[in-house]
């Protein structure tokens, strides 16, 4: 076992603070990862503050990590001390069932192992990458380039694959013409890759402040959903809707943005049930599915993607102890688009 430096919440009205922890051994499949970077996720603040009803505390959170090997178990084949490497949301499943069969480990029929808040096979708690060092099997364990910046790699190990999973499921090519719903963590990242694939895109907002942002970003329009001659003119106009917003919102009014065969993908989490009516499915044979961020292989490919492409998060790095600031913030949405702690302020 090996003592590690982090910061934990003991219940959800508590803030952030300094926590120290154990780490399991190095297991002969292992690999023993100096965190370097670690995004901040919208869904740490949901989880910390017990918003989603399954918190187990103490909890580190933490899923959006990048850093150096330190030390591996002696059946590890693909990664070396010295190697860059990333976890992301999981850090194990089942492995049997279909879904862990196909690449598919989020999806795992009995529930993948989540990087915190989680608890493992050993029957311990996960606890995350707002810490020092985490210990990992090398099947859950990502390469990472030296050709990017490794602090805006961080948030591609969940708003990166959360955006770009969906986008290849659903087969967005060139000439495509898809919106993304909302520009923060996760819409700026749907941006990156949509334009990447050689897609036509589309902002929708509500903040006429972000359309600077976004036609930067890449976006080719940029389209403000308060004004209703705006979105009269959209009517029909798309093949895909990426909507990424977590705040309360009418599915309805985007569905009739959709061409026929249109799709509308959700990955953000509004707090309450959306009421969908039948006719603006039925009337164009438009479809709504979601999504949840990508299986390891899936995670690795659009890493690769990101560093043939130069793709990463837009970032704001912050020390550790400046967490309880930073969700203050974040819930103001005042961040462009991403925190990321540098761990070497925790040492």
């Amino acid at each position: 076992m090996s003592i590690t430096k982090g910061y934990a919440v003991q219940e959800a009205t508590s803030p952030l603070a300094p926590f120290s922890f154990e780490r399991r051994e190095v297991r002969p499949h292992d690999v023993q990862i100096e965190i370097l970077y670690c995004g901040v996720c919208h869904s740490d603040i949901h989880q910390v503050r017990g918003e989603w009803g399954n918190s187990i505390y103490p909890m580190v959170p933490g899923h959006e990590i990048v850093g150096r090997i330190t030390a591996v178990g002696h059946h590890v084949k693909n990664f070396k001390v010295g190697d860059l490497a990333g976890v992301g949301c999981l850090v194990d499943s089942c492995r049997t069932c279909p879904s862990c069969e196909q690449g598919l480990e989020q999806f795992c029929d009995t529930g993948m192992v989540g990087t915190y808040n989680s608890i493992d096979k050993d029957g311990q708690l996960t606890y995350g990458g707002y810490s020092t060092q985490i210990v990992v099997d090398e099947k859950y364990t990502l390469k990472v380039s030296d050709k990017l910046l490794l602090a805006g790699v961080a948030p591609l190990l969940c708003a990166g694959i959360t955006t770009y999973s969906p986008l290849r499921y659903v087969g967005v090519k060139k000439g495509d013409k898809v919106a993304v719903l909302g520009l923060g963590g996760l819409g700026h990242m749907a941006v990156k890759f949509a334009v990447a694939f050689g897609a036509e895109v589309t902002m929708l907002s509500s903040s006429p402040n972000k359309k600077e942002d976004a036609l930067k970003l890449g976006a080719h329009h940029f389209a403000l959903t308060s004004d209703e001659s705006t979105m009269s003119s959209l009517a029909s106009s798309f093949d895909y809707i990426l909507n990424t917003v977590s705040a309360q919102h009418d599915y309805n009014t985007y569905l009739n943005l959709l061409r026929v065969n249109g799709t509308m993908i959700i990955v953000g989490v509004p707090p309450a049930a959306t009421p969908v009516h039948a006719f603006p499915l039925i009337m164009k044979r438009r479809s709504i599915i979601g999504s949840l961020i990508g299986g390891i292989a899936e995670t690795q490919e659009m890493l690769d993607f990101c560093a043939e492409h130069n793709i990463v998060s837009e970032v704001e790095v912050i020390n550790m102890d400046y967490i309880n600031e930073a969700y203050e913030r974040m819930l103001k949405s005042d961040v462009r688009y991403r925190f990321v702690i540098d761990l070497a302020s925790l040492k």
